[in-house]
């Protein structure tokens, strides 16, 4: 009878492993998850580099990205008046390849786009494009900011002694001048040089472990100028 009792408890402990191993497969089959990538980067088509466009509405068009798991895409368009997009101008959505937006007549602008899926990944943001548009009766255009060529910005700096190169446009072709502000401030108010034709400036007796900050304004012959954003670079 004992032995009977005992093959029994044997029979019964060995269905219990294999119901729970037989159970287990569909959890270990819920737990791998598809990973979701994010689309590729949209091209942009119009407006280009140095665009001037005569329509202060603006048609901005892109080539459509790509998503590997065929996820609804959408778009997020970014226009400032600066190349660090702080503040933004405007923030628009689309869901197609193109969306008009209004813009001030005679200024510049900058515009960047990426692409998001319908699970929220993101795609890097496009280069970035500079165009300007036609004001009323506008003979001269403003010239495009300056953006920083080096150091990079935000970086660490051998000191004392560092030369920050920069490039600007200018649709017109007008020669530019550039006033230089450099100072600890982190909008600097110190002008280090005035009316210069050169695309650079070296800074010297740099203090070491100090941040500075730097402003580059170009102005045209004809009198317009546009204010760059401010970098930064930190001294070892």
């Amino acid at each position: 009878m004992m032995k009977e009792r005992f093959l029994s408890l044997i029979v019964v402990a060995f269905l219990v492993i294999v119901t729970s191993c037989a159970g287990g497969g569909d959890d270990l089959g819920k737990g791998i998850e598809e990973v979701n990538t994010a689309p590729t980067v949209p091209k942009q088509v119009f407006p280009l580099n140095n665009a001037i466009c005569l329509d202060n509405n603006v048609l901005f068009e892109w080539n459509g990205s790509t998503d590997a798991e065929g996820n609804t895409i959408s778009y997020r368009l970014e226009i400032s008046e600066n190349t660090s997009f702080v503040p933004l101008t405007r923030s628009e959505t689309s869901f197609a390849e193109s969306k008009i937006v209004g813009l001030e007549k005679g200024k510049a602008y900058y515009w960047r786009i990426k692409a998001v899926d319908s699970q929220l990944a993101k795609s890097s943001f496009s280069s970035v494009v500079q165009f300007v548009t036609e004001g009323k009766g506008t003979s001269n255009h403003v010239p495009f900011a300056p953006s920083l060529v080096l150091p990079e910005n935000n970086s660490e700096v051998e000191g004392p002694s560092l030369t920050i190169n920069w490039r600007a446009t200018d649709v017109d072709g007008d020669v530019l001048s550039f006033d230089v502000y450099l100072d600890t401030k982190e909008n600097p108010e110190t002008m280090v040089s005035e009316n210069q034709a050169e695309t650079s400036y070296t800074a010297d007796n740099l203090s070491a472990a100090t941040t500075y900050y730097v402003k580059v304004v170009v102005k045209d012959d004809k009198g317009s100028a546009s204010i760059g954003q401010v970098w930064s670079f930190t001294t070892k």
